[in-house]
Formats: C-alpha cells, structure tokens, sequence
C-alpha cells in the first residue's frame, strides 16, 4: 500500500536481513484481544476442528475483508510470515529487508467451509501472475503466496492452481507466480492493521487487480 518503502524486489541472502527483536513489537493486538467484525479470538486457541492457511495477495488491508462474509470463516488476522526477521515492525517489512510477506490468515471450519472455497476467493480476487508486487504495490512483501498448515492442504491447493492456471492461459495471461509452501512462524501485525477496512476512518484502499477470470470446477480432493 505504501509502495515507496519498497526497495528490494527479490529475496535478500538471510545475512542481510534486518535482525529484529525477541519480543513482540509495540503495537500489536493484546493476547486477549477480539476481531473487531466477529467478536472471536484473535489467537489461539481456535474452535475444536478448524483449520488455517495463510494467503498472500498484496496488500493485507484489501485481503482480509474479501472473507467476511463467507460462511464458516471463524477468524481472520493479518501479519507477516515466510521472512527472516524475527517480530518485525510493519515499517521493516515495507523496507524490503525482512524477506516477510503481508499476509491474511485465515481460521475456518473445514466442515462448513472447504479451502476450495477460500482459493476460489484468492485466486479470483488477485493478480497471481504478477511477480513481487500486486498493481502499484511493488515488492517482496506483495508477493503472491499460499502457506499451509497441514500435508492434506496441500494436494487441495495444487489441483485449484493447476486448474486456474489452465483457465488463465485460455485467456491470454501468463503463468502464475504464487509460491505454496508450508507455513513458517506468524507474527501479527500491529493492531491499527487488524480488520482494517471495517473500523472507522479506514482509507478504503485497494490495490489488488483481479484478472477477471472465474475459477473452474475442480473434481475430487480439491473440494474438500
């Protein structure tokens, strides 16, 4: 959202990586705190069976609100994963040099929400072909990601990506550039950030630039 901050628009060696801290950064949400729109947690522990995955699609500002209304939701956050600085501040990760992406995480009830559902919503709602940025908003910490938390995610997430991509191709785009891998550490981002959009005074940013291009029906495992 600031693209002016970002610097570096491929990954850094881990040896140039700002070092961060050991402590949670000043601002973030209290342990305690609730998500502004659902009035749930927004820490663990979650309810009893539900599941999450991370997405990376630009700025967070724009991702986190795309799920509110879906049913089975129970939590949304947004943060910073896949870097290398430890409890970075939101100012380190627009400078380039943490290696984080901007991320919203989302924690729904797999048996009222499938995660095709959750990729149907990503993948529509973005531009995953672009490279180290989404529309203006350019660098490393823009780039387009899927990050999962269990092995049976994983399967689910490449069928749906195949199938777009084919979907894109029959339209002209080029190859998508989202990276899917499991899910490192996540650390929140300062609590001015949560569900952003919904609070008073938000600037109703978007910088996302879908494709337009709708998601096909993928059979079998991807709509677990």
């Amino acid at each position: 959202m600031f693209a002016l901050f970002s610097k570096p628009s491929k990954m850094l060696p881990e040896s140039e990586c700002l070092k961060g801290r050991e402590k949670p950064i000043p601002g973030a949400p209290d342990k305690g705190a609730k998500h502004y729109v659902f009035k749930t947690p927004l820490y663990p522990p979650f309810a009893k069976g539900s599941e999450m995955i991370s997405l990376g699609m630009g700025c967070f500002w724009c991702s986190e609100s795309l799920f509110w209304d879906t049913k089975g939701v129970i939590s949304t956050h947004v943060g910073y994963q896949q870097g290398v600085t430890p409890n970075p501040t939101y100012k380190e990760v627009c400078s380039g040099n943490t290696n984080h992406n901007e991320v919203t995480r989302i924690v729904y009830d797999p048996k009222v929400c499938s995660l095709s559902t959750i990729l149907k919503i990503f993948f529509e709602s973005h531009n995953p072909t672009q490279h180290m940025g989404q529309g203006n908003d350019r660098g490393t910490q823009y780039r387009s990601g899927l990050y999962y938390y269990n092995k049976d995610q994983k399967p689910v997430i490449e069928a749906q990506l195949t199938a777009y991509q084919k979907a894109l191709k029959e339209q002209g785009h080029g190859e998508i550039a989202t990276e899917v891998l499991p899910a490192e550490k996540f650390y929140y981002a300062e609590e001015y950030h949560q569900q952003y959009d919904a609070k008073p005074g938000s600037r109703q940013y978007c910088g996302l630039r879908p494709l337009q291009v709708s998601m096909p029906k993928v059979e079998g495992k991807s709509n677990i």
